[in-house]
């Protein structure tokens, strides 16, 4: 069985803007019937007699935090009845910031989480409204008081980038601004508009303007910078954390080690084959109450599809990717142009090479077809 376990918690109060994930929206969420569900699933996923011990559990979403104090108490006493939870693993819980309470957070503490990541997004009121977020800046401040002042400290902060020009948003305040509340741990992700979303539809009817690449590149290039001098390590294209914080279970993903998903739309990989659960929450749940495997697809991946992700993988963190005589012939023109550096045959890519990742991860997998 592997080590690290990842559960769907779909809903959320509303959909923000940009949003394409698997979610439910709920004024009263269901809290009784979709821990139920989930233990339900794990118990077609591990029967009695298979021991399972995992290092890292992480409840994402969604927004889990709206499971509550108890909700979230009685998922993880639920999830007990057939994992073991080992000494020291990394337990995260993705939170809003409306939903940290003093209260709240005890409770979480209580139940064994170790690691909020909060959605901070912006500490621009007027942004986050753009966004359709439910909070405002003044309340992910009192957000982390409340996760110190209960005793987690392990606390990471999601912030995005490159947004329209026309919010004339000051990034860089809203790096410094992050950093002056000193997380763990801070994960900073660009603006991409889906087709399907209230932001795809603002700009099919020319409402909104996506950001030009140079805006990306320079917001993207401005964090590293800013975050680097404050101490923090960029350890992979997105994420960046002081010594020791590095997100354990997202490393599993980016090292390509199997992990089980449990929950709407959840994915699970077990080294060869990837599987994905039904994303439609009432449809999900429906067929876990039946007794059916609530499966939507599974697909056996072939050697050059396994090749293909060992790069890009690979490239994406700063542990970097060992390279073959012909890779190793093929980057030297990205070491003249400062995408990269080769220490004997680890390659790493730099933040400009980042900027640059699914182009040079398609150049290395042609490379390595041949």
């Amino acid at each position: 069985m592997p080590r690290h376990l990842y559960i769907h918690v779909p809903f959320c109060a509303r959909r923000c803007a940009y949003c394409d994930f698997a979610i439910a929206v709920r004024r009263v969420v269901p809290v009784a019937e979709y821990v139920d569900a989930v233990a339900r699933e794990l118990a077609m996923r591990a029967p009695d007699d298979a021991p399972w011990e995992v290092d890292t559990l992480y409840l994402g979403g969604g927004t889990p935090s709206m499971l509550g104090a108890d909700g979230v108490a009685r998922l993880l006493d639920r999830v007990r009845e057939r994992v073991r939870i080992s000494p020291g693993a990394e337990v995260t819980l993705e939170a809003n910031p409306e939903n940290i309470t003093p209260e709240s957070v005890r409770a979480w503490r209580a139940a064994g989480v170790g690691r909020l990541s909060i959605g901070a997004q912006s500490f621009d009121d007027r942004v986050l409204a753009w966004m359709h977020r439910t909070h405002d800046a003044e309340r992910i401040v009192r957000a982390v008081e409340h996760a110190r002042g209960e005793g987690i400290e392990d606390l990471s902060l999601d912030l995005i980038f490159a947004l329209p020009e026309s919010l004339e948003r000051d990034w860089e305040r809203d790096v410094r601004t992050a950093l002056s509340l000193e997380p763990t741990h801070i994960s900073l992700y660009g603006l991409t508009i889906e087709p399907d979303t209230p932001l795809g539809r603002w700009r099919d009817r020319g409402a909104v303007t996506e950001a030009p690449e140079e805006r990306y590149e320079r917001d993207f290039l401005l964090a590293h910078d800013l975050l680097g001098a404050a101490g923090y390590d960029h350890y992979e294209v997105s994420n960046y954390g002081r010594a020791g914080h590095r997100a354990r279970h997202n490393s599993s993903y980016w090292r390509h080690v199997p992990y089980m998903g449990v929950g709407p739309a959840a994915h699970s990989f077990d080294g060869a084959s990837r599987r994905w659960n039904i994303a439609a929450y009432a449809e999900w749940a429906r067929a876990v109450a039946a007794g059916r495997d609530p499966s939507a697809g599974a697909e056996v991946l072939t050697g050059e599809e396994r090749a293909a992700e060992r790069v890009y993988l690979g490239l994406r963190t700063i542990d970097g990717l060992d390279l073959d005589d012909a890779m190793a012939r093929r980057v030297l023109p990205w070491l003249d142009t400062g995408w990269a550096t080769l220490s004997g045959t680890r390659l790493r890519l730099t933040a400009t090479g980042w900027l640059r990742l699914d182009a040079l991860a398609a150049d290395l997998t042609l490379v390595g077809s041949r």
